[in-house]
């Protein structure tokens, strides 16, 4: 299931975020080589994770498997503070348009030979799921090229925001993706699953 943090739960989740810092340290510091994110005590949190964030957590049995985070692009993120030079033109903003960002799956959960892994999709379609309760209808992605194939695949409205950048070794496109109830239908059939990812705790603070 999908859980989703925010500051009006965050203090039921303290242990799964403390496995959230690690795994992404794990994941962009160890594994990707982000060495600019390396810390000490192993916890990779930056400057946005702030209360603004909204953060997705996929659980299995009291372990962190998944994650991913979701910016307000009306506040400062990755791509108007970090990233500008992947923008060509206005930098997307807008109340129902935030960044999705510092996806992250453990190696345990990675499978091999399937254009889209589970946990993603199921992280991906809460993340849907939230935003459609919120007038959310668009996503500010940072990404490899080859992974913008799969966005369409998906049946959002991908539209590439600038010129693929290289960017620690990997071709990296901004896109703006837009999503809309097909989008939902899309990933539960793709998943196989018709009914909602969301944990039944995380409906009571989808307004928050």
């Amino acid at each position: 299931m999908i859980h989703i943090v925010t500051p009006a739960n965050e203090t039921m989740y303290r242990d799964e975020m403390e496995q959230v810092w690690r795994l992404r340290h794990d994941i962009f510091v160890t594994e990707k080589g982000w060495t600019d994110l390396a810390k000490p005590d192993r916890r990779e949190i930056d400057q946005f994770d702030t209360p603004h964030a909204i953060h997705f957590l996929a659980i299995e049995q009291g372990k962190v498997i998944g994650y991913s985070r979701l910016l307000p692009t009306t506040r400062p993120h990755l791509l108007s503070d970090i990233m500008p030079q992947l923008c060509e033109g206005e930098l997307p903003r807008g109340s129902d348009c935030w960044e999705w960002t510092r996806q992250a799956v453990a190696r345990s959960h990675r499978a091999r030979g399937k254009a889209v892994n589970p946990v993603s999709l199921a992280l991906l379609t809460g993340i849907v799921e939230w935003g459609m309760h919120h007038g959310v209808n668009r996503l500010v992605l940072q990404m490899p090229t080859l992974y913008l194939l799969h966005v369409v695949q998906l049946h959002f409205r991908a539209r590439p925001l600038g010129l693929p950048h290289a960017i620690s070794g990997e071709d990296i496109i901004a896109a703006t993706a837009e999503f809309d109830e097909r989008t939902l239908a899309r990933l539960r059939n793709v998943s196989g699953n018709p009914d909602s990812v969301l944990a039944p705790s995380s409906y009571a603070y989808l307004a928050a």
